[in-house]
């Protein structure tokens, strides 16, 4: 009936490395055929088009890589998503972002102790970035902290579109029978279920949350098409 259990999981793979690679072969093939077409009509601009063409295609080869945003705090989640992300998402032309969103204290204004506020967030999570340049360091690391009063999941969605993110990987935690009963009653309710569940719902970008099954079980990916999906380390 069903296909088998490898078929899913070679296609998941090739979605979280390829990103929209098929939707970018679809239109390198339209965009080759249309130049196929423009040079039998036009000999005299094939030169020089195929000039203007090779240098855009130099900047689109140096440019190619995606942005892969990792959603960052101080929890045990984290580093295991951004694992995951580095082992099984992440390519060497690619670049990470890491996002560390905090909330606005109530009653605090934008001043000298929000950039006190972001400069202690920064160390925070700076070991991260150790982290992915140890592991991968052949790719550009950069950390951006934002600090806001609106919801967390908002501001992730809103942030991961402004810096154009390809790819956006949060941490998961274990709920317990008593939250899988609140969240879905939440759901019901059309309040959605917290944060990791707005990203993947909202985003426009592929969205996965990644939760660790054990110390040696592999990784439980959640998207918007596959739920807690089991892919071994």
């Amino acid at each position: 009936m069903g296909k088998p259990a490898g078929y899913w999981v070679n296609k998941i793979r090739t979605s979280f490395k390829g990103g929209s690679s098929s939707s970018k072969s679809l239109d390198e093939g339209s965009a080759s055929g249309s130049k196929k077409n423009d040079s039998k009509h036009s000999k005299n601009q094939k030169t020089e088009e195929g000039n203007k063409n090779g240098e855009a295609g130099g900047a689109a080869q140096a440019e190619s890589g995606r942005k892969v945003m990792v959603v960052v705090d101080t929890t045990s989640q984290t580093k295991n998503a951004l694992q995951w992300a580095l082992t099984h998402c992440v390519q060497d032309e690619d670049n990470v972002t890491l996002l560390h969103v905090t909330k606005t204290p109530i009653g605090q204004a934008i001043d000298k102790t929000q950039r006190e506020r972001t400069s202690r967030a920064h160390e925070q999570v700076h070991p991260l970035k150790n982290f992915c340049q140890l592991k991968k360091p052949n790719v550009k690391t950069e950390i951006v902290v934002v600090e806001t009063a609106e919801e967390k999941g908002k501001t992730i969605v809103e942030e991961s579109k402004k810096q154009g993110a390809g790819v956006l990987v949060l941490g998961q935690r274990k709920r317990t029978s008593k939250w899988k009963v609140i969240w879905k009653w939440r759901a019901k309710g059309g309040m959605g279920g917290g944060v990791v569940e707005y990203c993947i719902h909202n985003s426009d970008c592929m969205a996965i949350a990644v939760r660790k099954k054990s110390n040696n079980g592999g990784y439980l990916i959640t998207t918007k098409r596959h739920k807690d999906f089991w892919l071994l380390a």
